[in-house]
């Protein structure tokens, strides 16, 4: 189990672009954000016992010691994106089963 050194949040600046701030610790974000639990159930086990703060959606594992929260617009925003990718789609080429000889 990775140990998580970098908190990130990323939230939506007023030009519309994506703004990304690192923390060492969750002490800066205590200071801007209400946490209203700890993660108990995520799959990934790093993330077990962070905290969840209002406003915000996560924690959500980001690399290997990354843990990252987002606004819920960037959050929105971001799923429709990756749910509106195309996906490469692989298709099996299948032969015609050998006809019998009349």
């Amino acid at each position: 189990m990775a140990h998580k050194d970098t908190f990130r949040i990323v939230t939506r600046a007023s030009d519309g672009n994506l703004q990304i701030r690192d923390f060492p610790n969750a002490d800066p974000i205590l200071h801007m954000h209400s946490q209203i639990g700890i993660d108990d159930c995520s799959t990934d086990l790093g993330l077990r016992g962070m905290p969840v703060f209002r406003g915000l959606v996560g924690p959500i594992p980001e690399g290997k010691n990354v843990v990252r929260y987002e606004s819920p617009e960037v959050f929105e925003s971001l799923t429709k994106e990756w749910g509106a990718e195309k996906k490469k789609r692989r298709t099996r080429l299948r032969t015609a089963a050998p006809t019998p000889a009349k």
